[in-house]
């Protein structure tokens, strides 16, 4: 039996959607249920094509009453606003019409007390001063990344944080920090300012703190100090956002050949179009990490995992604490593939300043700062299963889990999948602390 931590209430749903593959004859409840909390979007859909969309797919949505917000050519697919839930069932009978889903929301996944995640629901800590000096956090020295340096720090290896933004001007990521786009509009109709990609919440900035703070005199230090961060600005300033902006942060990432993706977010809906686009991504050569969600019970035989986590094309992170246990509120499940610190993690935050906060949100960046490491350093020949000197996702992972710590000795479970992220021996095929 796993040690979990007890805390005084459990863990909230984050958005109570049927799971599963959705027909048009059961999207209806679906969409309204899915929008339901934000009013003026009451019936935002994806609606996914057989083939690229083209004017008269365009043509006959809008005769439907249809109202195309975006393209999502990476799945074939457009963003579209229904004034009316009775249009849902005539838009899926269009010709080449493949599927109909919600734009469901996606939540930032840090953990606050009978809350896990977006807006609302508690309150966060104070912000706390600059550390003076520099101090190497408990998360990132757990997974020896420290030892890892010697061989590598990650130097201009492409992460993108597909989060609230990054603070543009914190001093402990500017020397890190090449750019970004945003994908969050302010209203349906309102086209999203690409370069408004400042982080107005503070959750992509801590993100982005664990996987590449600079190693300087002063704040903290990330588990991949040279590498390069974008800001892929999804979700708003309550950490809250679309489906569809994931999609498109997503695509955005594959066009501008990003490494490695951390998405410390999650839904509780199945979308197929969100699913796609992680496995096209994918077979890109991107590596992709998210956070496991944190709707634990405590319990191994029933799955909380979120989405993107659970599809298979991404790693999955788990929670733990500072004893190695994992919090109860860290969602267990089958597709759980590594744990990483999770529980008060310091790290940076908006205007400068740095905070302390838990959550698999936390977790995921030690996991994604590690796939930096592993993709700055040659790859040795018992990895490169195709024999083209030059890392894949498939090879990456392989690392991952070979070089994991099993803290129980008892192999995968549902906790903590296939164990602690070991950094050091991730990078350098040695371990200097159990």
């Amino acid at each position: 039996m796993k040690n979990k931590f007890k805390f005084l209430s459990a863990s909230l749903t984050v958005i109570a959607l049927v799971l599963g593959s959705v027909g048009v004859s059961g999207l209806v409840s679906q969409a309204a249920e899915s929008n339901s909390a934000h009013a003026g979007n009451p019936y935002r859909v994806i609606v996914t094509f057989e083939d690229p969309v083209n004017e008269s797919a365009r043509e006959a949505l809008e005769n439907k009453g249809g109202k195309i917000l975006k393209e999502l050519p990476l799945v074939d697919g457009a963003v579209v606003l229904l004034p009316d839930e009775a249009m849902v069932p005539g838009v899926g009978t269009l010709a080449g019409v493949k599927r109909v889903e919600p734009d469901a929301r996606v939540l930032a996944l840090h953990h606050r007390e009978g809350h896990n995640g977006g807006p609302g629901g508690g309150s966060d800590p104070t912000p706390e001063p600059t550390p003076d000096p520099q101090s190497l956090e408990w998360g990132v020295d757990r997974i020896d990344a420290e030892l890892a340096w010697g061989t590598s720090r990650g130097a201009a290896v492409k992460v993108a944080v597909v989060d609230t933004g990054i603070d543009q001007d914190h001093a402990d990521l500017v020397g890190n920090l090449k750019g970004g786009v945003n994908f969050v509009s302010k209203g349906p109709r309102k086209p999203a300012d690409p370069n408004n990609w400042n982080d107005d919440n503070g959750h992509g900035t801590h993100v982005a703190g664990i996987i590449a703070a600079s190693d300087n005199t002063f704040g903290v230090v990330g588990v991949a100090p040279e590498a390069y961060l974008y800001a892929v600005k999804v979700l708003d300033r309550n950490g809250s956002g679309y489906t569809s902006d994931v999609i498109e942060g997503i695509t955005w990432a594959m066009n501008n050949d990003i490494d490695v993706v951390n998405m410390s977010l999650g839904t509780t809906s199945d979308i197929q179009a969100l699913h796609d686009a992680v496995d096209a991504a994918y077979a890109a050569g991107v590596v992709l990490v998210a956070a496991a969600g944190n709707s634990g019970d405590g319990d191994g035989t029933t799955n909380e995992i979120s989405y993107p986590a659970k599809y298979s094309s991404v790693i999955a992170v788990a929670a733990t604490a500072s004893d190695d246990s994992t919090p109860y509120w860290s969602s267990e499940g089958a597709e759980v593939e590594l744990a990483a610190p999770g529980v008060s993690i310091r790290s940076t935050w908006n205007d400068g300043s740095y905070y302390t906060i838990s959550g698999t949100s936390m977790a995921s960046p030690h996991v994604a700062g590690t796939v930096v490491l592993i993709l700055g350093t040659a790859i040795p020949v018992a990895y490169d299963t195709d024999s083209d000197g030059v890392w894949d996702p498939v090879e990456v992972r392989a690392n991952l889990i070979a070089t994991a710590d099993d803290v129980n000795g008892d192999g995968f479970d549902n906790f903590y999948g296939y164990g602690l992220v070991d950094a050091e021996e991730s990078i350098t095929g040695n371990q200097t602390n159990p």
